[in-house]
């Protein structure tokens, strides 16, 4: 495909601000952002070259070389890794005589992993240019290898490769309940925006995101800070493996976060809302832009909002790039602005130094769809279920071991044991709540509730069975910290690849008792040093198995006190691998003379 870079700027304005989803059209249409295009966007956009550089290098669906016209990146989170995605993705590798990450000598193909593509309920799953493939089979991937042999465009290729389905096994309050376009705006209208504000509060709204920070507290912050221009922020970037729900409630229910998007604007009185969509979900692109324009031709967004004069509200929509620290807030809010992803220093708080430093509100999905029916059907809405800490309902992602994978939603105060039931798990040994930075929870603790006073969770809920190895899930998380960590600050830099590190030894058999001794020490050092959320909660995983599942880790080890850090015939296995060795000469014994 062709750019014509001048009238690419020009639909998103010149604006430096909308530099990522400049580099994502720029990637679209040709594959890669070369370092000519990066100083043609830097000089025409006005900014440093090196804003733009850095931005290529921050996020992972950018890249400054070449790749293949097909770019292949099967997921590589743990729940696909037990679907069996390894040996499909070594399966296409072989077909085209590939390594991990090589581009094919004739530039037609690339194959890589990515860290997740929210399909944890149908996978193993695979992006192909940005597309999204679910439900692999040997019989699939062999398909997918015919159609790129053949070089056919992935937009030519049959329609139900794409299909992605929601997969939604309980409803209740939220999932449940019909609630027509406008109903809400109409009743925060009819109610005023202070008490929208104080209705919220009193239903005791908590962010769905993990946190659980007070809605109501927050959008009273944001309504009280001085400022020109209020903003408020759907964040949609839910990177966290074993997460789908927001994929879901898009698919689903996308008028009903629109809905909240624009209660949340009246009650605080601001003029603009900004989805902020993960890359992995390209499918919901045309959808729900078709949804924004059918609000606005309803009188649901723009200019006096659902007849309201004065009342103008409009969304727009932002795509990520591939980094799982946006979903933190402040990251978040640093992507919208065209720059890296790293997370602000705070205070000050988004609530008053936001968006372009204005006052802004950024909500969960999940969160937002709860403050609409608040808006309509008033506070006992939620009150009426739930516990006195946690009122309302929670929607978990169920996937693993299970028979039922999907969208379970339940009451807060529901047993852990109660959904491995629902979810069809017949011998589940562990659950991780909340993706590997929650909570890992043994057999013994199943009766613990999903609740923000007892196990919290942003709707992760992921089974491993009594045949799985927990090493090998602590290192599949692990591994995912090293890769998805900013750089930013060295406690997290460093902790999440020493920690990846020492836990590949000890799964792989190669681990010593000082391994343990260090683990626990960097992912304490990680929590209490880190920067944000990210390096603070990055040892969680290792914390846990450690305490809950300490004679896994024991039996794994050899018998000395210190091993060397350093395996060299381990380090040859390129060489052997270039040379067709592997005869016994060709490895080192255990002694060497």
């Amino acid at each position: 495909m062709s750019l014509n870079l001048p009238a690419l700027l020009a639909r998103h304005h010149g604006d430096p601000s909308r530099l990522v989803q400049i580099l994502r059209d720029v990637t679209a249409a040709e594959g890669y952002i070369s370092p000519e295009r990066i100083t043609e966007v830097a000089r025409a956009l006005g900014v440093p070259r090196g804003r733009v550089e850095g931005v290529v290098g921050f996020y992972a669906f950018f890249s400054s070389e070449p790749r293949g016209r097909f770019r292949v990146l099967f997921s590589d989170n743990i729940t696909d890794e037990m679907a069996g995605s390894q040996a499909l993705r070594q399966r296409l590798l072989d077909a085209f005589h590939l390594m991990p990450g090589e581009v094919s000598r004739d530039g037609l193909l690339s194959i890589g992993t990515t860290s997740c593509t929210g399909l944890c309920d149908q996978g193993p799953a695979m992006l192909v240019n940005d597309r999204a493939i679910g439900r692999l089979t040997p019989a699939r991937v062999g398909a997918i290898s015919s159609l790129i042999r053949g070089g056919v465009p992935v937009d030519q290729w049959p329609d139900n490769l794409f299909v992605i389905h929601s997969h939604v096994e309980k409803r209740e309050r939220l999932l449940s309940t019909a609630l027509v376009p406008g109903e809400a705006i109409q009743a925060a209208i009819a109610r005023g925006a202070a008490e929208t504000i104080a209705e919220i509060s009193r239903s005791g709204l908590r962010g769905r995101g993990g946190a659980g920070f007070a809605t109501g507290a927050k959008w009273a912050a944001c309504a009280a800070a001085p400022g020109p221009t209020r903003y408020i922020v759907c964040n949609a970037d839910e990177g966290e493996p074993g997460t789908f729900k927001d994929r879901v409630l898009f698919s689903d229910h996308a008028d009903l976060i629109i809905e909240g998007m624009t209660v949340a604007g009246f009650a605080v009185g601001a003029t603009k809302g900004l989805i902020y969509l993960r890359a992995e979900y390209p499918f919901l692109v045309e959808p729900l832009l078709a949804v924004l324009e059918a609000r606005r031709r309803a009188g649901l967004l723009g200019q006096d909002v659902g007849g309201r004069s004065g009342f103008s509200f409009d969304v727009e929509l932002h795509i990520g790039a591939g980094a799982y620290v946006c979903g933190e807030e402040s990251a978040l809010l640093e992507s919208l602005e065209g720059k890296r992803g790293i997370p602000r220093n705070r205070p000050p708080f988004p609530v008053t130094h936001g968006y372009l430093e204005q006052p802004t509100v950024v909500n969960n999905v999940e969160t937002l769809v709860a403050a609409a029916f608040v808006a309509r059907q008033g506070a006992e809405f939620l009150r009426a279920v739930g516990t006195p800490k946690s009122p309302g309902t929670k929607i978990l992602s169920v996937s693993g071991d299970v028979a039922r994978p999907g969208i379970y939603e339940y009451a807060f105060g529901v047993s852990v044991r109660q959904v491995l039931e629902d979810a069809g798990a017949t011998d589940p040994q562990a659950v991780q709540v909340g993706g590997p930075s929650g909570t890992l929870l043994a057999a013994s603790e199943f009766s613990r509730r999903i609740a923000f006073e007892d196990v919290p969770s942003a709707g992760a809920f992921m089974v491993f069975g009594g045949t799985r190895d927990l090493l090998a899930v602590v290192d599949n998380f692990t591994r995912f910290f090293a890769h998805e960590s900013c750089g930013f600050c060295t406690p997290c830099r460093v902790g999440t690849t020493l920690n990846a590190n020492m836990m590949h030894r000890i799964a792989s058999g190669q681990g010593s008792r000082r391994d343990l001794k260090d683990l626990a020490k960097v992912s304490q050092v990680m929590k209490a040093t880190s920067h944000c959320g990210l390096g603070a909660t990055a040892g969680s995983p290792v914390v846990d198995a450690l305490a809950k599942f300490r004679p896994a880790f024991a039996r794994r080890l050899k018998s000395l006190e210190v091993l060397p850090t350093f395996d060299l015939d381990e380090a040859l296995a390129p060489a052997r691998e270039a040379t067709a060795r592997e005869d016994a000469g060709a490895h080192l014994g255990e002694e060497l003379p």
